[in-house]
């Protein structure tokens, strides 16, 4: 299971072993997370996308979908949340806007 603590994820998964996905997952959100307020924004958010040759517009279909509490930004449980999803569940047309597929 995954745990939120503190700022962190935490990368132990049910039989203790370190999860790849959260090792990841924590690893990315450090990096999206530009102003270190523990939080990713919409212009973090399009700053990855222009990174990834992705349209900036693709960034708030993303976080539509990504902020699941509608805050007004991600945190890092919503975001091992769609990491999971993208690499470890089967294909699921209704996050194909999260995963950039139709820009």
């Amino acid at each position: 299971s995954t745990q939120s603590t503190g700022s962190r994820v935490s990368t132990q998964s049910t039989g203790g072993e370190a999860s790849l996905i959260a090792h990841l997952s924590n690893a990315y959100y450090d990096v999206l997370d530009d102003d270190g307020d523990g939080t990713v924004d919409i212009d973090e958010l399009k700053t990855m996308m222009k990174a990834f040759d992705v349209p900036q517009e693709a960034a708030y279909t993303f976080f539509e979908k990504a902020d699941v509490n509608q805050s007004g930004k991600l945190e890092r449980p919503e975001l091992v949340h769609l990491f999971r999803k993208f690499w470890m569940e089967p294909y699921d047309s209704q996050w194909d806007g999260v995963y950039a597929y139709k820009y």
